[in-house]
């Protein structure tokens, strides 16, 4: 029977609180996962605290915790959970075909990445065929709105006082942990991105890795999204962005135009997870 009464510790909404900090900060260590003593530095939780409720959250299969290295991961929980959200929210699913043809097409590597709050994250990473990468950015990775390509595609896209919301958001992370950008630079980058027409990425968050891209929008005319290719420097010259925008601007209309289609499964229920794996739109016109 479900606890009700209120307990010393602040009751079970406060409990609730502090298992989904612990799993958002878990999620965002990508695929290293994180020791105990680092969440319990970034949750500010007593590490008895963290650590019990570590332990329900891995009962629950939302954490796995590695027997040998002893980090937390996202467990297999969780993972269906996500696989359940991708289906409402499909612009994962939609965005696959495209980010195919952006790799194989361009050789190198094409992600889509979608706003979360003030910052955006990455939800796939296709590798083409070329066989120098770069490997700044990974599927689950996260960085304030702006870093990066795809991301900043979607800070141009924002209206002026959703971006001056968002830098306000930001001034301290970026100040702790994005020495290289700075308000002012950003400013400049989202200028030059609708200026441009796409947004670039020379090298600012890694040298030598830089990126192109743009933001895909939703029916209510705000980015939902983001696609975008990277790769080494001496591969995003200006005449290879030439022939690569283009490429990018196709696949985003077509992910628009998926995105505005009435979905096959609306009226029909989708098979288990566990069974399939046990404001004003501000455009950017693209300049030819």
């Amino acid at each position: 029977m479900a606890k009700t009464s209120g307990d010393p510790s602040g009751g079970g909404t406060q409990s609730i609180e502090r298992a989904i900090s612990l799993l958002l900060l878990v999620g965002r260590a990508g695929t290293d996962g994180i020791r105990l003593s680092d969440l319990v530095t970034r949750s500010g939780l007593p590490k008895p605290t963290a650590r019990r409720v570590l332990l329900a959250l891995v009962r629950a299969g939302l954490l796995d915790q590695d027997d040998v290295t002893r980090r937390y991961h996202i467990g297999p929980e969780t993972y269906v959970l996500g696989t359940l959200a991708s289906e409402r929210f499909g612009i994962h699913a939609l965005s696959l075909d495209s980010l195919s043809r952006l790799a194989q097409e361009s050789g190198d590597t094409a992600f889509l990445s979608v706003p979360r709050d003030a910052s955006v994250v990455c939800l796939h990473r296709e590798e083409g065929p070329f066989p120098i990468r770069t490997h700044v950015l990974n599927a689950g990775d996260r960085h304030p709105m702006g870093i990066g390509a795809g991301s900043l595609a979607i800070l141009a896209a924002l209206p002026d006082a959703e971006i001056d919301r968002i830098f306000a958001a930001n001034a301290d992370i970026l100040a702790r942990d994005y020495p290289a950008y700075s308000e002012d630079l950003l400013r400049r980058c989202v200028a030059d991105t609708r200026s441009r027409g796409y947004a670039l990425n020379p090298g600012i968050l890694m040298p030598g890795s830089w990126g192109i891209g743009l933001p895909v929008m939703g029916l209510d005319g705000t980015p939902v999204g983001a696609l975008s290719i990277a790769a080494i420097e001496s591969r995003l010259g200006e005449e290879r962005r030439r022939e690569l925008v283009p490429l990018l601007r196709r696949e985003t209309q077509a992910l628009e135009a998926a995105l505005r289609r009435p979905s096959p499964r609306q009226d029909t229920q989708s098979p288990s997870p566990r069974a399939r794996i046990a404001a004003p739109r501000t455009a950017l016109k693209v300049k030819s």
